[in-house]
């Protein structure tokens, strides 16, 4: 009888330990915050984000447009209203919106109002899709990008919208080895990636506009 009591006592003390490690996890998992931005190309939005600690992940996806599911070549194609956008997923506990949203601006060129380096058109516009209770803390980051750059910064710190995300494709193209053709021949998605990054001039002019204070240029 003994020992079934002792075997009780354990077995209840097991359930409530792992129940306590159950209620641990759903309440972090609970903390976790996203944002949405649109930063140009979502591929180096998407790369440049994913190396913020405290950031749990980036998704590749379409914000601010009039068509529901909308598909890559719909986009742009041009039409729909959509911007490629980012939705990053992070750790307040870790990192804060603000720290985000100024690690943004100073990505990106906030001065374009066409596109973002290379890449022109609407599709490609900088903007931050904010929830109400964001607004505020975008706003002053934006206000402080204005004032460190001395230049009028043009991107719109807009409402929620709906995100779709993208296909498969285009997510972690940054990091992918699948081999895909370019204009110079078989290339994996990573090498090819850094082919274009490289050519469509993004860290070079945000080292111009930002200098030292441009966290992601050349990495």
């Amino acid at each position: 009888m003994t020992s079934l009591r002792t075997l009780k006592t354990v077995s209840l003390g097991v359930m409530i330990a792992l129940g306590f490690i159950a209620q641990s996890k759903t309440s972090h998992a609970q903390q976790l915050e996203t944002i949405t931005v649109a930063g140009g190309c979502f591929w180096c939005v998407e790369a440049d984000f994913e190396k913020v600690d405290g950031v749990k992940e980036a998704v590749s996806g379409f914000a601010g447009g009039s068509v529901s599911n909308p598909t890559y070549k719909q986009v742009v194609k041009g039409g729909t209203g959509h911007y490629e956008a980012v939705q990053i997923t992070y750790d307040p506990a870790k990192v804060s919106a603000a720290t985000l949203y100024e690690l943004f601006f100073r990505s990106v060129d906030p001065t374009d109002a066409g596109g973002q380096f290379c890449d022109r058109g609407e599709t490609y516009r900088t903007a931050i899709f904010a929830t109400a209770g964001q607004k505020a803390v975008a706003e002053a980051a934006k206000a402080g990008a204005q004032a460190s750059l001395g230049q009028t910064v043009v991107t719109p710190i807009l409402g929620a919208a709906e995100f779709y995300p993208a296909d498969g494709y285009h997510q972690d193209y940054y990091k992918q080895n699948s081999l895909i053709l370019t204009r110079f021949g078989p290339k994996s998605k990573a090498n090819a990636y850094k082919a274009y990054r490289e050519a469509c001039g993004r860290d070079a002019r945000v080292k111009q506009l930002w200098g030292d204070a441009a966290p992601f240029a050349g990495s």
